[in-house]
């Protein structure tokens, strides 16, 4: 069973579709949204099971240029 986690992305200023673009190409998400507020982009995605969430988080999103921060949330259960 996947994990379904959340991760808002804070961009530099000016970047947020160029992060969106790279992020795309990388495949890892199920959904992509823009979004206003304190982070720029939300991403939805599924981690495969028996892969650590921050592990696979990391890897997948290091050497992104642009990327500034990001916060996860993680999901429990779907009603």
């Amino acid at each position: 069973m996947t994990t379904c986690v959340f991760v808002q992305i804070r961009c530099q200023p000016g970047t947020t579709y160029e992060v969106a673009e790279e992020i795309a190409l990388r495949e890892i998400h199920s959904e992509l949204y823009s979004t206003s507020g304190d982070y720029d982009l939300l991403m939805k995605l599924y981690i495969p099971e028996g892969q650590d969430v921050g592990k696979f988080i990391n890897e997948n999103m290091k050497g992104i240029k642009g990327l500034e921060r990001t916060l996860t949330t993680l999901t429990f259960k779907v009603f």
